[in-house]
């Protein structure tokens, strides 16, 4: 059995739990909201494991980092890795649609199912999942809430300067 570890990043956007092993990252989650991940009493914290996940999210945060290059293992259903693969696909500064992302998975008829699994997504920020946007440009649902999705978004297409060098 792999131990799960965990750590509190205090990010520009409040703080991240952190939870992973050595097999990867399991989880980003913010620390409020309906998709709130509790530590586990089984879990050790111990921030060794994901230095390199907050140097990155560091960079991103700071405009310097387009992509992650992180070991992930977050658990889901299939359907849901797929959706959760396509998403990492989305190219920074960019956005689609749900209808779009199912397209993109072959399943052009699943759009609530894949918004469903956009939603599960258990690694926010690093697999963008804030890329997805309604199909009239709208911004629709986000873990961390729609402000913060607005300005991951702006940081990205850079209309802001965000979050100053942590």
């Amino acid at each position: 059995m792999t131990t799960r570890s965990y750590t509190w990043f205090h990010s520009p956007v409040g703080p991240l739990l952190l939870a992973g092993s050595r097999d990867g990252l399991n989880y980003v989650s913010f620390s409020r909201g309906r998709h709130a991940v509790a530590v586990d009493s089984g879990w050790t914290e111990d921030g060794s494991l994901f230095q390199d996940a907050i140097r990155q999210l560091c960079e991103y945060f700071a405009g310097e980092r387009k992509t992650f290059s992180l070991t992930l293992s977050p658990q889901g259903t299939d359907f849901q890795k797929a959706v959760w693969s396509a998403l990492e696909k989305i190219p920074y500064g960019e956005t689609i649609s749900y209808k779009q992302l199912a397209e993109r998975i072959g399943k052009p008829k699943a759009v609530r199912a894949v918004g469903a699994a956009n939603g599960a997504n258990p690694i926010p920020i690093i697999i963008p999942c804030h890329r997805v946007i309604g199909h009239d440009g709208s911004l629709t649902g986000f873990g961390g809430g729609l402000p913060l999705k607005k300005r991951l978004l702006e940081l990205e297409s850079r209309q802001l300067l965000l979050l100053e060098r942590i």
